[in-house]
């Protein structure tokens, strides 16, 4: 068996981690890349014992980076979950958490070039056809991961990275309501069909007996109600033109209930097939849309105004996830013209990791 040397930088985003590897250095051909970067987290097994993998959703990720031809564009992203115990390399989905580190990458990488005090690097997520700038903490030209700024679900603090999204509405399914609805019913549950960032099928909590608060464990050991769950969600998937979704992990699922610490709205965020440990920021720009929107099942229960800008603050398993949208028209609809987040990322390793092809 013979081995590919891959520069990669071990990184911390937001509250995810895996590596970042440059497009350029990875086959162009699917198939490959995918066995490639099975190889380098270790799927398929439990532990990942043979690849870098952590042996969790939240640490079997990665991040593709590269240069972008796209005017006005600085660097392509294309985010990567990995599979722990199946030979599955997911793209579908986008990841915020991981975006976090893309800025800070791509200076770090050299293919972009930093600015003093801070630099801005536009980022085309190739998941979901999102614009994304990320303002980086580049004092004297160095990436600084140094700072006071504390995201809930990470321990310490360091510097803050900025994330400004555009064009978040209908990546995936080209339409922010894909069903056309604000609100359907599947097997007698309310539910929201939303596509702004991460596609979601958001449902309160207490449509399925719960109450809003329940932890990793809860749903690990609950079968019935993953089974109901999972059962409403490729239901979703099909309504959202998304067709069978049992293999992938959009559209997530996000199970709502008013918020209790002061927040704008509970949320637990399913992967789908268990809890997160903390929100997807995307997942969040989702759950913050759909508070806002009139007529959705989170609008019923969120604590929101009808103000054009809106600071959304989610509860979640670790704490809170701020996410501040600005709310528009386009034509007669009700839409979502930009969103923004505040993260951190922390460079972990720097040096090549070994894949087995």
């Amino acid at each position: 068996m013979s081995q590919k040397e891959i520069p990669c930088i071990l990184m911390r985003g937001g509250s995810s981690k895996g590596p970042y590897i440059n497009l350029a250095d990875l086959p162009v051909n699917r198939e490959e890349r995918d066995r490639l970067l099975l190889g380098i987290m270790g799927s398929p097994d439990k532990r990942q014992i043979d690849g870098i993998g952590g042996a969790e959703f939240l640490t079997s990720k990665v991040a593709m980076v590269g240069t972008s031809s796209r005017p006005g564009i600085d660097v392509d992203y294309l985010f990567a979950q990995v599979a722990i115990d199946t030979p599955i390399v997911d793209t579908e989905p986008p990841c915020g958490n991981m975006l976090a580190g893309v800025g800070p990458y791509a200076i770090e990488a050299g293919l972009v070039e930093a600015a003093d005090p801070v630099t801005h690097v536009m980022i085309f997520n190739v998941n979901t056809n999102a614009v994304i700038e990320a303002i980086v903490q580049t004092p004297e030209g160095q990436v600084s991961y140094e700072g006071d700024v504390k995201i809930d679900g990470v321990p310490g603090s360091a510097a803050p990275v900025v994330l400004n999204f555009s064009n978040v509405v209908g990546g995936k399914t080209g339409s922010l309501l894909p069903t056309g609805n604000a609100c359907d019913t599947i097997e007698g549950v309310e539910v929201s069909c939303v596509d702004a960032s991460m596609p979601m099928v958001l449902m309160q909590a207490t449509s399925l007996g719960l109450i809003g608060d329940e932890d990793a464990d809860f749903f690990k050991t609950n079968k019935d109600v993953m089974t109901r769950i999972e059962s409403i969600r490729l239901i979703a998937g099909e309504r959202m033109g998304l067709g069978d979704v049992r293999d992938t992990v959009v559209p997530k699922v996000g199970l709502l209930s008013q918020a209790v610490a002061g927040g704008t709205i509970r949320s637990r965020y399913l992967t789908p097939h268990s809890l997160h440990a903390a929100h997807a920021v995307t997942g969040g720009i989702c759950v913050a849309t759909a508070a806002c929107m009139p007529g959705s099942v989170a609008n019923s229960i969120a604590d929101v105004t009808s103000e054009d800008k809106q600071l959304v603050v989610i509860e979640h398993i670790a704490g809170k996830l701020e996410i501040m949208l600005e709310i528009g028209t386009e034509g007669a609809s009700w839409t979502i013209k930009s969103a923004g987040a505040v993260r951190t990322a922390r460079k972990i390793m720097n040096g090549v990791v070994y894949a087995n092809l």
